[in-house]
């Protein structure tokens, strides 16, 4: 009987999943579930991008693209560069991905080899430890603290740097778990260390455009060699289609090329094109992200009355992430009686911190302001 790989069995599940399975699992039951647990826009894909590919399947055909993707999808990526940060981009830069995980798997077997170690944020989003780890590449925690606002920054690399050299770093903003983004000065530090170290540093912005203040800067703006990894998923509302892209220097675009060749070909057709038009549904979008403000005032007006008050800063995507340790040390069933006896389906923190998890629950605000408000009225009598 064939038995899974070192490399397969090494890899530690995605807890959402397993939160969505069990709130599945009570619906088909006939139970009711507010979900607080995906980040996933409730809101579909916008009209634009809809029309446009309604009109590409009347064409009949669906064909493959390049590996690298779409010339116009590129052309256009490369000129909202310019016009959202100042920053010029050459499409020729730019690499159409399955979605922003393909972008990681891409990004990490171009720039790291087995052995190598990267820095990793923590909390972070899960896949990125996963997938290091699948690759033979060691994830090194860079545990974020609370007087930087729990961003990385300069001096927090060279410390992690300095205990055990590294050979690249990733950092994310806003972030997931939290929401945080760092500071354009912060940004600007932390790429010069990494130029001074020789670190190549990969930038995860697929929250870009979902920020509650000053919006969030590109690492472009501070090293023109970063690795830039951004998807559609997430403002422009279209998780399921699997599409994102890449920034990358020119002196690894081959390499890229190559694995997108090998890896899946290029990504579907139908998706590039609706790609290309969500850029014309701007103010559908702006909408959406309006409705995403609301719901997280209502969080976070509500949440210090319930004894989660004690929160990361949400300064951007669509999360709040919740201390919840004068509750409970074991966050993960927390979040099963949480299920079991409100009805709520929330994320425990283990998924993103395997330190100190257990002391944390991520709640998303991505779905209904009813969502949010049920969502607050259940755990105001929940927990009494």
């Amino acid at each position: 009987m064939p038995r899974p790989s070192r490399r397969a069995s090494t890899v530690a599940p995605f807890m959402v999943m397993d939160v969505m399975s069990a709130a599945a699992a009570r619906e088909r039951a006939g139970l009711d579930v507010v979900h607080m647990e995906v980040g996933q826009p409730s809101a579909g894909a916008p009209r634009p991008v809809i029309e446009a590919v309604q009109r590409a399947l009347a064409l009949g055909r669906v064909p493959y693209t390049e590996a690298l993707g779409l010339p116009a999808l590129r052309e256009r990526i490369a000129r909202d560069y310019r016009t959202r940060y100042g920053v010029t981009v050459s499409p020729e830069q730019v690499v159409v991905t399955t979605g922003s995980s393909a972008g990681f798997l891409l990004a990490f077997m171009a720039l790291f080899d087995a052995g190598d170690r990267v820095g990793v944020p923590q909390p972070g989003y899960p896949a990125y430890r996963n997938i290091l780890a699948s690759l033979g590449v060691e994830p090194v925690p860079m545990v974020l603290r609370d007087e930087d606002r729990f961003a990385p920054t300069a001096d927090l690399l060279s410390a992690t740097h300095g205990a055990g050299a590294l050979d690249g770093l990733l950092v994310m903003s806003p972030a997931n778990p939290s929401g945080t983004v760092i500071t354009p000065e912060a940004l600007g530090e932390l790429c010069a260390r990494a130029r001074l170290r020789g670190l190549p540093l990969i930038s995860d912005e697929i929250y870009h455009g979902l920020t509650y203040g000053a919006p969030a800067a590109t690492a472009l703006q501070f090293e023109p060699d970063a690795v830039i990894i951004n998807s559609f998923s997430k403002y422009h509302c279209m998780t399921g289609w699997r599409i994102g892209w890449m920034v990358v220097p020119e002196s690894l675009l081959r390499a890229v090329e190559r694995l997108a060749q090998n890896l899946y070909i290029s990504a579907p057709y139908l998706s590039q094109v609706g790609a290309l038009a969500a850029f014309d549904a701007t103010e559908e979008l702006e909408a959406v992200r309006e409705g995403y403000a609301r719901n997280r005032a209502i969080l976070l007006d509500a949440f210090p009355g319930l004894g989660l008050g004690k929160v990361h800063p949400a300064d951007g995507a669509f999360y709040v992430y919740a201390d919840v340790s004068n509750l409970t040390g074991d966050a993960a069933g927390y979040c099963r009686r949480m299920l079991d006896e409100a009805g709520i389906a929330a994320t425990p923190g283990l998924d993103f911190d395997p330190a100190a998890g257990g002391h944390h629950i991520r709640f998303s605000f991505a779905g209904s302001e009813a969502d949010c408000r049920n969502t607050v009225a259940r755990l105001r009598t929940w927990l009494g």
